[in-house]
């Protein structure tokens, strides 16, 4: 059983699975489940696609910064942070003070197929021909590591099954 209460975020890169995850270990263990993008589009009104498009990136990050102190006061979730979370406005130093970091790190092979079939709606990879595709994906995972890096946890996604939420939490308490 996991003791409350519980502060969990997700990291990691697009495609390595944040949203599925957590929603699956959120269920299995009693806890609120949020996406910190699905949030942002619901209340601005507009796809993150739309808003990178529309408002552009630092308006986006100024909303996710925003959205993701909104959850400050919240007790018992898993939050799914969008890639590019951690790197900005000094969200990981916050994230760390006020919860558990898991960090869901994939190879960028493994985050090419899953994202392969959705650039359309992911800004970040949108306007990038998918023959450069690997590339870029290796290039941001290299800028992004440091911040990734300093996660409480680091999973590999190729490990990752329904309890592993769980079984992590029953030894890090």
């Amino acid at each position: 059983m996991i003791q409350l209460p519980v502060k969990i975020f997700l990291l990691g890169f697009m495609g390595s699975g944040k949203s599925h995850w957590g929603q699956i270990w959120a269920s299995k263990s009693h806890l609120k489940f949020y996406d910190l993008d699905a949030t942002i589009e619901h209340s601005f009104k507009m796809t993150i696609a739309d808003i990178f498009e529309k408002e552009g990136e630092e308006k986006f990050r100024e909303l996710e910064r925003y959205y993701l102190r909104k959850i400050e006061n919240e007790k018992n979730f898993v939050l799914a942070c969008g890639g590019g979370t951690p790197c900005f406005s000094d969200n990981m130093t916050w994230m760390t003070a006020q919860g558990t970091t898991i960090y869901l790190k994939a190879d960028p092979e493994t985050l090419l197929n899953q994202v392969i079939l959705e650039t359309e709606k992911r800004p970040v990879i949108k306007k990038i021909n998918p023959s450069e595709l690997l590339f870029f994906i290796q290039g941001k995972l290299q800028e992004r590591e440091p911040f990734y890096s300093q996660a409480a946890v680091t999973l590999p996604v190729e490990q990752l099954h329904d309890d592993s939420l769980v079984e992590l939490l029953q030894l890090i308490k």
